[in-house]
């Protein structure tokens, strides 16, 4: 539960940022859009690697559980 409010709270964050950045970007906006674009492909990859690392920790976690 709490990683599920971990991961809801980066997403809301995220979108937050996102409509900031168009509310107050300076450039045209077919570049804003190109950068808000990257930026979420790159927010996107951040967030598929710290899910497959709380899932590394979780199974880590796991077996050492399973081993007692």
């Amino acid at each position: 539960m709490s990683t599920l409010k971990v991961v809801s709270a980066l997403l809301l964050g995220a979108a937050a940022g996102a409509a900031v950045a168009i509310l107050f970007a300076p450039d045209k906006g077919s570049v804003t859009r190109k950068n808000i674009k990257d930026s979420a492909k790159g927010m996107a990859d951040k967030i598929l690697g710290k899910a497959e690392e709380i899932l590394d920790i979780a199974e880590k976690q796991s077996r050492t559980a399973e081993a007692r």
